[in-house]
């Protein structure tokens, strides 16, 4: 198993090394914001637009209904077979759920070939049981996920109807996708079946899984996350005293890599590590029996976060093999490492026809614009060089991840619009 992970972190820190040799589709000929201008003066686009701005009571509708749907990780089913009830109504050509549970949505473009794909993700980082009663005060809806990702979900939909009702003709194919498993230990796992296992070719990506629409994830944060338990025999706090304690060598282990990563997060480009949870033991008059941490480290550069990955291996190793040197009764303690998640990081030139349509799309709007680095389902397609953008949901939000959650629809629609010209740029005009 752990020869398997070994292969697997290579193969990734080498398709993410090679992720700014893009296919695509830098033309330094186009001058996008013209192009654009000139998609915002087409009847269908204008259409659209009015079409957006009569569904927003729909729409809010929409959101409410999905958000009530509980979609814990790795339990989309039940919010996924709405959200493919909502794009067959919405008009799609074909809609299907595929083996890991995203929802697809095909619209035929008039000439094929090219295959353009607007994503959002179904999946909470909710538990089972949460609340997710919206509540609406004034103009605010409040509740878990409302947000993140589901106005995104929200999105989606409204793009298809605005397409449909306008009767806006692209000349490639678009999907319009739900996708499971972004957050948390879902590890992306619905967009990494969709390039790794899926038999569909998408030749660009757009997710939207952020804020205001002047803000794009442009580049791919990567991340390792592993669970490393530490494991002894265990026992009586007093009768089995001086047998290993699992407890003492996960402090140690902890000690000794914040240690040595602290030295290297110092210099350089930017490195982040965490220990976000720990646990183990049966009481407090017990030695534990095993002792247990997840941690996560991220980097844009692969290199970086290939180097911190192996800090963090040899300070467990190191930890383990210091403390068993003290013990003089009993066995001695053994280390389990399990990768829990694995995000590849990716760069990405500006220069990129994708982004630059989304700046200029942005622009029309009169958004402020910037690009950086996301940990979001785009980190698929960046690091295998497909050229991808994250982009926001728009309107006012808060709270994101906790119970406190809140959205307001303050000029929701121009983040919609602005969804559906991106969309359609990347797709092209049928002629």
């Amino acid at each position: 198993m752990r020869t398997l992970f070994t292969i697997l972190l290579i193969t990734i820190f080498a398709v993410a090394g090679n992720a700014q040799k893009q296919k695509d589709k830098v033309d330094f000929k186009v001058d996008y914001d013209k192009e654009i201008q000139k998609l915002t003066k087409d009847k269908s686009i204008q259409q659209a637009f009015s079409t957006i701005d009569e569904l927003e009571p729909q729409t809010t509708k929409d959101l409410i209904l999905l958000t009530e749907i509980p979609a814990p990780p790795f339990m989309e089913e039940k919010r996924g077979l709405q959200f493919k009830k909502m794009l067959e109504e919405a008009g799609a050509d074909k809609v299907w759920i595929d083996e890991v549970g995203n929802v697809i949505a095909l619209r035929k473009g008039k000439t094929g070939g090219r295959v353009v794909a607007l994503d959002a993700h179904l999946d909470t980082v909710f538990p089972e049981g949460t609340d997710v009663t919206v509540k609406i005060s004034g103009d605010t809806l409040k509740a878990p996920g409302i947000g993140d990702d589901t106005r995104g979900l929200a999105v989606v939909i409204a793009v298809l109807r605005a397409l449909e009702k306008a009767s806006v003709e692209t000349s490639a194919d678009v999907l319009l996708i739900g996708s499971v498993g972004e957050e948390g230990l879902g590890d992306l796992r619905g967009v990494k079946h969709l390039f790794e296992k899926g038999d569909l070719k998408i030749d660009s990506w757009i997710s939207i899984d952020g804020g205001e629409i002047g803000r794009m994830a442009t580049g791919g944060l990567g991340s390792i996350r592993y669970k490393a338990t530490f494991n002894g025999p265990g026992g009586h706090s007093w009768g089995a005293f001086g047998m290993a304690n699992p407890h003492h060598a996960l402090g140690k282990a902890i000690d000794i890599f914040s240690e040595e990563a602290s030295k290297y997060t110092a210099t350089g480009s930017k490195v982040s590590f965490n220990v976000g949870r720990i646990g183990g033991g049966t009481s407090v008059n017990s030695i534990p029996f095993e002792s247990w941490m997840e941690v996560d480290m991220r980097s844009v550069d692969p290199d970086r976060l290939k180097k911190i990955d192996e800090i963090f291996k040899a300070s467990m190793q190191k930890g383990l093999e210091e403390y068993n040197k003290g013990i003089k009764k009993g066995d001695l303690l053994t280390l389990d490492l399990e990768v829990i998640g694995l995000r590849p990081s990716g760069f990405q030139k500006d220069e990129l026809a994708v982004i630059q349509r989304s700046m200029a799309a942005a622009k029309y709007f009169k958004a402020e614009t910037s690009t950086s680095p996301g940990s979001t389902n785009s980190n698929i397609p960046i690091s295998l060089g497909i050229p991808s953008v994250t982009i926001g949901r728009g309107g006012i939000g808060g709270g994101a991840h906790s119970l406190h959650e809140w959205w307001m629809n303050k000029d929701g629609a121009e983040a919609i619009k602005f969804a559906l010209l991106l969309t359609v740029a990347e797709a092209g005009m049928a002629k």
